[in-house]
This record gives structure tokens, sequence and C-alpha cells, in this order.
């Protein structure tokens, strides 16, 4: 179970490495659409709607990496002081009870309007724009799929620690 854990971890790793890329170039991107704008006084709606387009890209695909690296936000009132096994029940609820089910209704749902918008190459936003508005509806089921491949990995993680015998103290907070 490790190792197929540890495989799934890769798609979200190697997908994590990717687009990290996009904030630098959207910060770059973002320099140049203000040095061309107040500078030389050229604006164009396209290179706006880049920005958008990598913001999206980033944090849509980057939320499965955001899980593996156990950065997402936590509310811990009660984890931090939990013992292992404590901590391993209660992500395998979360996992199987709110994650998983959640982007696979998320998909479910969103699929019609995805293969809608790849189907006729839905256009720009903005006259003017990039005409691949298909492309960001497609980060949807993307980011569903990234996060239902996170959470699976995790999962298994969770089954092997409440499998194992040990069972440790969480971190005082």
């Amino acid at each position: 179970m490790e190792r197929l854990a540890d495989r799934l971890d890769l798609v979200n790793h190697w997908t994590g490495m990717t687009v990290r890329w996009f904030a630098l170039i959207m910060v770059l991107l973002q320099f140049t659409v203000v040095l061309l704008r107040y500078v030389f006084g050229f604006s164009s709606i396209a290179l706006n709607e880049s920005v958008l387009y990598l913001h999206s890209g980033l944090f849509m695909l980057g939320a499965g990496y955001t899980l593996l690296v156990d950065r997402h936000v936590r509310v811990d009132i009660f984890y931090a002081a939990a013992t292992d096994k404590t901590k391993a029940r209660i992500d395998t609820f979360g996992y199987l009870v709110l994650a998983i089910p959640s982007m696979l209704a998320l998909l479910y749902w969103t699929w019609p309007s995805v293969i809608n918008s790849v189907s006729m190459m839905e256009g720009a936003i903005s006259v003017g724009g990039i005409p691949a508005v298909w492309l960001l509806k497609s980060l949807i089921p993307a980011f569903c799929i990234l996060l239902i491949i996170q959470s699976l990995a995790c999962l298994l993680r969770q089954i092997i620690t409440l499998r194992s015998g040990v069972e440790n103290r969480g971190a005082q907070s």
C-alpha cells in the first residue's frame, strides 16, 4: 500500500513542480502589463487575461500538491494534540466522507459543461481576449482528479497508520 501511495504522490509532486513556475511567470507578466500600460501606453486584453489563466492554473492544478505537502487550511482545535491514531481516524473520515465524494460530485456536475465548452472550443471571455475559455473550464475536472488522486494516497497512508500498533502523541501547539 505504501508503494501505491508513493506512486500516487508522484502525480501531484510533478504537477506541483511544474505549476509553481506559473507564479513567477504570472508576476513577470503582470509587471510587463503594468510597464506597457503606464510607460508605453499600450494595453492588451489578451495579456491581462493570460495573468488570469496562469492564476487559475496555479490554484486549480496546485491544490493536489498543497494536500500532498500538508499545507492546506486546517482548523486544528483538537487535532494538534491528538494521537496519531486519532488523527488517522479524523483524516480517514475526511477523505472518505468529505473530500473524495465532494470531488466526485463536482466532477459529475461540471463534466457536461466542460465537454460542451471543449466541443465548441468556447472563445474569449472578453473581445480581444484569449479564445480559450474551454481551457479554463478544463481545469475543473483536472482539479477534481488531482485531488481525488492525492486523497487516495493520503487515505492509504491513514489506513497504514491505523493498522500499525504504534500510538504516538501529536505535537503540542
